[in-house]
């Protein structure tokens, strides 16, 4: 971490007493280290003032190991993702997968956390090094309702990107 910034003690991203071995739908958030933009950036196109996110070569890799998980589990499934310039976000379907799956209700032993450290894995080995935090944010999505609010968070967060939470000039 540089210097100069100066990040709050993050509290427990887990919810307590929760079976993470379980099936469901999630929301995911991975934060580049240090909110560097390393992903890309938000540029304004066309005549509308549309904003797009252009991706970076770090992000064009992330984009293609989300794409090749995507169809290498079938109990896994990604609904839905955006990569931002410093963050990405996923909506992970994980189905009822009973072949070799851990009886351990460990958040690192759920099929999100396997998910997630071998996309990171995928990606760190073209970049050459590690660029994301060790960590990451997750949500369980409850019902429908939850499952649309967070589809349409990522669908409109690059048009919100000067009023999202990872936002850094």
């Amino acid at each position: 971490m540089t210097d100069n910034i100066k990040l709050p003690k993050r509290k427990p991203t887990r919810l307590k007493g929760y079976d993470y071995s379980t099936p469901g739908m999630y929301f995911l958030t991975i934060c580049v280290k240090d909110r560097k933009q390393l992903l890309g950036e938000i540029v304004v196109c066309g005549d509308f003032d549309a904003q797009q996110m252009i991706l970076s070569e770090y992000g064009q890799i992330l984009d293609k190991y989300i794409k090749l998980m995507n169809g290498k589990y079938a109990h896994i499934k990604v609904d839905k993702y955006v990569i931002m310039p410093n963050h990405f976000h996923l909506i992970l379907n994980i189905t009822d997968y009973k072949n070799g799956a851990s009886e351990t209700a460990a958040p690192y032993n759920s099929e999100t956390a396997k998910f997630v450290s071998l996309l990171k894995r995928y990606c760190n080995r073209e970049y050459g090094k590690n660029i994301f935090q060790s960590s990451c944010n997750d949500h369980i999505i409850r019902d429908q309702k939850d499952y649309q609010k967070i589809w349409e968070y990522i669908d409109t967060n690059v048009i919100r990107w000067e009023k999202d939470c990872f936002y850094n000039d």
